[in-house]
């Protein structure tokens, strides 16, 4: 990338001309009295805004930029993270930056399904599920189950995608007891709903959801693509059959600058 040009409009004071193949916003000014970072945060959100950088579109990186605007990379790095902050650009670490999205509606009624809620969002979902383990029952989860502690348990861990972007971690709890064949029928392959209508449930609904707050674990950061020090909401679940028995414990960790929660009555 060719570096940018200093120029002079007059007034002796040096202005920074963005490289011919950059997004052409404000340059910047050494004695504005506005910060350097300011300037850069506000040039890179009117990139935004005037659609010059797309909603999801991967942005140029702090070296880029660096060169862009003519500053050291511990500048630009402070303007990105004001402008995570304010929910305009997410940060994906080994990544880069991107546009942020529009935050997606994620629906919880009776009857709630990922892949549903985020086509509804206009978004393509995906799943994949990261790791499928048999477990003893925790307090919680033998509370919400009806179970006695210590009970067999599957534990699913999966990531919920839209349109490629991790916006839920889950850990699904289903009673081993009942389900024996759940894990053969998640190996196969399809969503959740198919291996447990294999298994012999042919419908579920939701019957409590409790929603928190918290910051993610490293773990829980990682698979969402998302710094330590954002906050996720955690929804605990308990789906039951037709007979009003619970089947399904679940945890699942929202992203909050991607996720708003609506509860449907």
């Amino acid at each position: 990338m060719a570096a940018p040009a200093a120029s002079d409009d007059g007034s002796g004071m040096a202005r920074i001309d963005p490289a011919p193949n950059a997004p052409q916003g404000p340059v910047i000014e050494r004695r504005s009295g506005i910060t350097l970072w300011r300037q850069i945060e506000q040039s890179i959100e009117a990139d935004i805004v005037g659609g010059r950088a797309v909603s999801g579109s991967r942005l140029p990186t702090e070296a880029e930029l660096a060169c862009r605007f003519g500053v050291n990379r511990h500048t630009v790095r402070r303007a990105m993270e004001e402008l995570e902050r304010r929910g305009l650009v997410r940060i994906e670490q080994g990544r880069g930056s991107f546009v942020a999205e529009d935050v997606i509606d994620y629906r919880i009624g009776p009857r709630t399904r990922f892949s549903e809620v985020i086509a509804r969002n206009n978004r393509a979902p995906s799943g994949r599920i990261l790791s499928i383990a048999e477990v003893q029952a925790s307090d919680a989860a033998a509370a919400a189950l009806k179970l006695r502690r210590g009970r067999r348990l599957w534990c699913v861990e999966r990531l919920g995608l839209a349109d490629g972007v991790p916006v839920a971690y889950a850990l699904h709890h289903f009673p081993r007891a009942r389900f024996p064949g759940l894990a053969e029928a998640l190996a196969r392959g399809g969503t959740l709903t198919r291996a447990l209508a294999a298994c012999g449930l042919a419908d579920y609904a939701r019957a409590t959801t409790r929603v928190t707050a918290r910051l993610p674990t490293p773990r829980e950061a990682e698979h969402l693509r998302q710094p330590r020090n954002r906050a996720v909401m955690v929804c605990e679940n308990v789906n039951v059959d037709q007979d009003r028995v619970p089947v399904e414990y679940c945890v699942v960790l929202y992203p909050a600058g991607r996720v708003q929660l609506v509860f449907e009555f």
